[in-house]
């Protein structure tokens, strides 16, 4: 009993460290807590059960995965995007909420090889999203070293063209 006791401080101690580094403003009300985490509070909890509902029920409930694994990653993904104000970075989340929930039926499920079809797709296309938006981002704050990133674009172009290793003959194509 002391055990879950002790669980239970730490995780509120935790989430009471959370909010204060978060919150710096000083503000305190519920509706702070709401704002900052209520993908914690609503989101995340419903694909949780979901989750145990599936291994409550055993193979009867494989369905209940792809909901699960979808909620449970939409929740995570809008609690990081909450917390960090990076909804622009982690909208590919979304689409790859829908990969996890797949992956899932395919992974408890009866291993349908199929679904790795849409699966693959999903994930290759939230991941070039997530790389894409994300470089784009990190360039974006990175803005004021413009001038020093042309700069060594333009050295590193030159130093390519006109410093070139000597070739090796034995290497030689017979034609040039």
């Amino acid at each position: 009993m002391s055990m879950n006791r002790n669980a239970l401080a730490g995780l509120l101690l935790l989430a009471l460290g959370v909010l204060i580094a978060f919150k710096v403003d000083g503000n305190w009300s519920s509706g702070s807590i709401f704002e900052l985490f209520w993908a914690t509070l609503f989101v995340i909890p419903v694909g949780v059960f979901f989750h145990w509902l599936y291994f409550f029920l055993g193979q009867r409930g494989v369905g209940l995965l792809v909901p699960g694994g979808i909620v449970l990653t939409v929740g995570i993904v809008c609690q990081i995007a909450t917390l960090f104000d990076s909804w622009d970075v982690m909208w590919p989340g979304f689409i790859l909420a829908v990969a996890v929930g797949l992956f899932e039926l395919y992974l408890f499920g009866s291993r349908n090889r199929w679904l790795m079809i849409p699966i693959g797709i999903l994930t290759t296309l939230s991941m070039l999203f997530f790389l894409v938006f994300g470089i784009g981002a990190l360039l974006g704050h990175l803005s004021s070293l413009k001038p020093l990133l042309v700069l060594g674009l333009v050295v590193a172009g030159f130093g390519f063209l006109f410093l070139r290793k000597k070739e090796n003959p034995v290497f030689r194509q017979p034609w040039e």
